[in-house]
């Protein structure tokens, strides 16, 4: 059995839809206070409802993590609901498709600043609570594209997700002092409303290539993230941890 995390303080970004209500949905199963951030207040709101039965305490906010101020926002909510920080699980990210040759410096921006800056801004953000926690956790939602993988159209995206594993060594190393690790799930193929808007023919192609035959659920990356937040994870930094069904390991397709 693993020490209980009820009552600790969880800000799960991104957290309005997808793998990031997935992340949200386990730490509040797990008696956590959770605040979740997105930019929609709508679907922030319809969220909190949704999770309000799953046993923790859920509120939002509201922000852009592409925006310092916003972050500061978001730390300085936390710790006044909450009287502290003591899992940050930087989880916001876009993937708009675009192609090489037809990307414009507004989309490179748009990715970076989103998937990447706002993950070094969010933490950067929520290290003088973390640090305050004595068990501080940073649990980076990354992906398989970029750090393993490729996919035409997500050039951007991938780098901003490669990008995030080169921040979180360095982060792991320096917070360390602080007793706060930093760890990343590197999510293959989940399904999110995201995936479900490629169309059928994209879920196919991804589920044949899947050595498991299915996609991955928001449930197990946020089992995933809940593990890394454990006490019994304190000795675990700069660490990854790939959810694919397998799907990085064959050298062709198999039958």
């Amino acid at each position: 059995m693993f020490t209980s995390i009820a009552g600790r303080s969880v800000v799960v970004t991104g957290a309005t839809r997808g793998i990031g209500k997935g992340i949200a949905r386990v730490f509040a199963g797990a008696g956590a206070r959770v605040l979740i951030v997105g930019r929609d207040e709508a679907a922030a709101k319809e969220t909190v409802a949704e999770l309000a039965g799953a046993g923790g305490e859920v509120s939002y906010a509201l922000a852009d993590v592409a925006r310092r101020e916003d972050c500061q926002r978001i730390a300085a909510t936390a710790a006044g609901r909450h009287g502290g920080i003591d899992v940050l699980c930087a989880n916001a990210g876009i993937f708009p498709d675009r192609r090489l040759v037809d990307m414009t410096e507004e989309d490179m921006d748009q990715v970076f600043g989103t998937n990447l800056k706002g993950c070094m801004l969010t933490v950067q953000a929520c290290v003088p609570a973390l640090a305050a926690s004595g068990h501080g956790r940073v649990i980076l939602t990354s992906s398989i594209t970029g750090p393993v993988t490729g996919f035409p159209g997500w050039s951007h995206y991938g780098a901003s997700k490669a990008g995030q594993l080169g921040f979180m060594r360095t982060a792991a190393i320096e917070l360390a002092a602080s007793a706060i690790t930093v760890n990343a799930v590197l999510p293959g193929n989940v399904m999110t409303e995201g995936l479900a808007d490629l169309g059928e023919d994209y879920h196919a192609q991804m589920t044949a290539s899947i050595p498991l035959r299915r996609l991955g659920t928001v449930g197990e990356i946020g089992h995933a993230a809940l593990f890394l937040a454990t006490d019994e994870a304190g000795f675990i930094t700069g660490q990854t941890i790939v959810l694919d069904g397998g799907q990085t390991l064959p050298e062709a397709l198999t039958d």
